[in-house]
């Protein structure tokens, strides 16, 4: 199999964001993820089907292939590792790494990551909650869902696009973060936590996930809801 080039690398790697989001991989949330046009993303698809990445069931529904499988966990490994590794031993703040990791995954060497995880010590995760290593990836639900006087524990942030971590950055939610969700309504979700409240909108706690107790029944948020700003999402 040739090597996969740069275009399609970025595919795996939202193909790979819905199937760990437990979307359903379907060109239609591939457009929606990626913000390009039915058309390009239909090109695309048909190409890592010809090159044996992936193959397309009668409903259009899309699955890896073995090979598919390994290239997006890698590329996806790849772009968590750089992340934490620029947030944790170059002090990059983490609303400011995701752009930056995208531009190096691609050319990275197997020494330099087997390097950069040595640097990492015992980090399990990328700066925004995402489990580095595939099939570690701790179940939550949307903050939006949560009842006000729940106890709360962030897991991660769902959307990677860089001016929504600008934002949620200033808001005082991160990763990792515990603390009570104080209240909730149609403008704004409200945490208190020990270094004082976090605001965010309803749209925007849509996109956080949490460990809550007690907690709201599962759910998954829809593609076309985690659409906010210019850039693409996920990863």
């Amino acid at each position: 199999m040739a090597e996969a080039t740069v275009a399609e690398e970025e595919y795996l790697q939202t193909l790979y964001w819905l199937q760990e989001a437990g979307l359903s991989m379907t060109g239609a949330n591939v457009a929606r993820a990626m913000q390009l046009s039915a058309p390009t993303v239909h090109e695309m698809i048909g190409r890592l089907e010809r090159d044996g990445y992936i193959t397309r069931a009668s409903d259009k529904t899309i699955s890896f292939t073995s090979d598919g499988a390994g290239h997006a966990e890698g590329i996806v490994r790849r772009h968590r590792l750089i992340e934490r590794f620029l947030t944790d031993v170059l002090g990059i703040p983490w609303d400011e790494v995701h752009e930056e990791a995208e531009r190096l995954e691609h050319a990275m060497s197997p020494v330099l990551e087997e390097r950069m995880l040595a640097a990492i010590g015992d980090a399990k995760t990328c700066p925004h909650g995402h489990p580095i290593r595939a099939g570690r990836r701790i179940e939550g639900v949307p903050l939006v869902d949560v009842e006000p006087g729940a106890k709360v524990q962030i897991l991660r942030f769902e959307n990677e696009a860089e001016d929504l971590l600008h934002y949620l950055r200033a808001s005082g939610l991160e990763p990792g973060l515990e603390g009570t969700l104080a209240s909730a309504d149609d403008d704004e979700v409200v945490v208190a936590h020990a270094g004082g409240r976090s605001s965010v909108t309803p749209s925007v706690a849509e996109t956080v996930s949490v460990l809550a107790d007690p907690s709201p029944p599962p759910r998954v948020a829809l593609p076309a809801q985690l659409v906010l700003g210019e850039r693409p999402y996920g990863r």
